[in-house]
């Protein structure tokens, strides 16, 4: 029995270590580039001996890795979660885009986090990009989007949400990352077939409430 507790013990303390390098390695990618940071740093930021890093990482590339995947899928879980009672498929899309380019004024570290990585967030097989064609989808096969290829309507969608992501992180009016946030959604939803009235109706819905 005390063998079993010492072991519960153990393992706690395994996984609050992880968590904290997993926790120091976002918070770093705020402000850093990965290549940049040093293994020691980054134990020190999490609080733990330079020794415990090697205990669950083989290189930083693989922890900076871990925490970018659990971003990604984090921001996923996320809109899955504010987007389930919206009977529109096309309206599912567009609030995803609203939120997420309102991220520099609501959610300004994942913001961040998102502009440095990038174009992973449009190839990761977890988190946004999997979810954004589910979407797309969707609102194809209901007759409300229409495109081709879904590789290069993910890849139009996302690039321009990370071109409007990046613009906004520069902003300082809240109201000007709003206004382009809708504005984003709307040509989108032009983009891919959607009158324009249709757009603007679709992307002026009142947005739910994010966690």
């Amino acid at each position: 029995m005390t063998q079993v507790a010492a072991g519960n013990r153990l393992d706690r303390r395994k996984a609050r270590t992880r968590a904290a390098l997993v926790s120091a390695a976002r918070a770093l990618l705020t402000s850093r580039d990965p290549g940049e940071v040093s293994i020691q740093e980054i134990t020190d930021a999490a609080d733990v001996g330079f020794g415990s890093f090697y205990n669950h990482f083989t290189s930083k590339q693989e922890l900076f890795e871990v925490a970018v995947d659990a971003v990604i899928e984090e921001h996923g879980a996320m809109l899955d979660e504010v987007t389930a009672d919206i009977e529109d498929p096309a309206e599912v899309f567009a609030v995803a885009v609203r939120i997420t380019a309102r991220f520099p004024k609501t959610r300004p570290e994942l913001a961040k986090i998102i502009d440095r990585v990038g174009p992973r967030y449009l190839t990761s097989p977890s988190g946004l990009a999997p979810r954004a064609l589910r979407d797309l989808q969707h609102a194809k096969d209901a007759d409300r989007l229409t495109f081709d290829d879904p590789a290069v309507a993910i890849a139009c969608a996302g690039g321009a949400l990370l071109g409007v992501l990046h613009l906004s992180l520069l902003q300082r009016d809240p109201s000007a990352i709003d206004r382009a946030a809708d504005g984003l959604a709307v040509n989108l939803l032009r983009m891919f077939g959607l009158a324009e009235s249709d757009a603007r109706e679709v992307a002026g819905r009142p947005l739910p409430p994010t966690p």
